[in-house]
């Protein structure tokens, strides 16, 4: 089994532990970056506050635990997030989003959750950009003892949810109690497990609280040795991928493209969040 360790980076106010990309594991699936926030007390005034941002040939899926999340994109969408609920955003041929803390920025208010890219297949890297947002409770719930897994993209013991993915994909919100077992899918072809909080093992082996591990085989199983929050995450690979900043493609000539369409204003506008940005980095691609 391969375990993936997370690097730590500060954003100020709080910091995100990010899995994917890593040296040794650049994807699972679709999946080509893996960012676990929280959970975080923000004291009154203080909050998530990401400025409008680019991104092309991919597709994020943001799931919280505890908070809520404002989106904003340049199709003019305008949704806010809360627990048990998925924003799925569509970048294609370019997006601008932005993502700010909620309603409840005047008091204490706490975050934690997921941010997750997926790649989207060769073909389909210049679709039109699309939001959907998917309400909690049409996300379905399995349950068998003191198990409770959401099926958050996929299917799991018959459970089939309705969030749309360009290719094949798994998405679980695992929580098990302790001496618990469960089998994660067969027919996912590449899969990896972060532990939320617990400790579980994965086929036979154990994985770190915060780590992310990838079986050597689809099928394992997960053994909760204490109360465990777990999320399993995988699908289909879409092939090689390139990743700078905001941007994911096949073709290193088109993040260029992109980078310098953003850094000559070339993205649309973000109603509703129009006078800031977050420039492009100093690095060179």
């Amino acid at each position: 089994m391969q375990i993936i360790q997370p690097a730590t980076r500060d954003l100020g106010d709080f910091s995100v532990r990010r899995l994917l990309p890593a040296a040794q594991c650049r994807s699972v699936g679709p999946f080509v970056f893996f960012d676990h926030f929280g959970p975080v007390q923000f004291p009154p005034g203080k909050g998530v506050d990401v400025r409008p941002h680019p991104h092309i040939g991919l597709a994020t899926l943001t799931y919280l635990f505890e908070g809520e999340i404002v989106h904003r994109d340049s199709l003019g969408e305008h949704q806010v997030i809360r627990p048990g609920a998925v924003n799925l955003m569509t970048a294609g041929r370019g997006i601008v989003h932005s993502e700010r803390s909620g309603a409840d920025l005047d008091e204490v208010s706490s975050m934690h959750g997921l941010q997750t890219w997926m790649a989207l297949p060769n073909g389909g890297e210049e679709c039109d950009p699309a939001f959907v947002h998917y309400p909690a409770d049409s996300i379905p719930r399995v349950t068998d003892g003191g198990i409770r897994v959401n099926v958050v993209a996929g299917q799991f013991a018959g459970a089939l949810s309705p969030v749309q993915c360009a290719v094949p994909t798994l998405y679980l919100d695992i929580h098990l109690p302790a001496g618990a077992t469960i089998t994660l899918p067969e027919e996912t072809a590449e899969i990896a497990l972060f532990v939320v909080d617990g400790e579980v093992e994965l086929a036979g082996e154990p994985v770190p609280p915060l780590a992310m591990g990838r079986p050597g085989a689809p099928g394992a199983s997960v053994a909760a040795l204490g109360d465990s929050h777990v999320v399993a995450v995988g699908g289909d690979p879409v092939g090689e991928r390139f990743v700078w900043w905001n941007f994911v493609s096949s073709s290193r000539e088109r993040i260029r493209e992109a980078a310098d369409q953003w850094r000559d204003g070339g993205f649309p506008k973000v109603p509703g969040d129009e006078e800031e940005f977050i420039p492009l980095p100093d690095t060179n691609w």
